[in-house]
């Protein structure tokens, strides 16, 4: 299957060790987090704990800290760390000529609830 791309933002529209949001209203939002390395990493904006917005979270490494109990969820795989447990949808992203650009494909299949759910 080929991947086609939407670009979302530019890199320097994401703050350093902070997060933007890409809407996908009805469908829960997505996370574009960036850290001090320049690595950009995409996940479900929502703990895997009890639901927070890790936009609003504090990024550190490869990891946000959820805003809401302060869980450690790892930025390429979406999973929390140990002891914690559970994952948060993962999306790909590429990063071209300082553009940001998510799976068209997976925005719109992937994780696909709606926030009222």
């Amino acid at each position: 299957m080929s991947q086609q791309w939407k670009s979302v933002c530019n890199v320097a529209d994401i703050p350093v060790l902070g997060a933007r949001v890409v809407s996908r209203a009805p469908k829960i939002d997505v996370a574009i987090f960036r850290n001090s390395e320049d690595k950009i990493f995409a996940l479900l904006d929502r703990c895997p704990h009890r639901g927070g917005p890790l936009s609003q979270g504090i990024v550190f490494g490869e990891r946000v800290a959820c805003p809401l109990h302060n869980w450690n969820i790892q930025l390429d795989s979406g999973c929390a760390t140990a002891p914690d447990e559970g994952c948060t949808q993962k999306f790909s992203v590429k990063v071209e000529d300082g553009k940001v650009y998510l799976d068209l494909n997976e925005l719109q299949t992937l994780a696909t609830e709606t926030e009222a759910a």
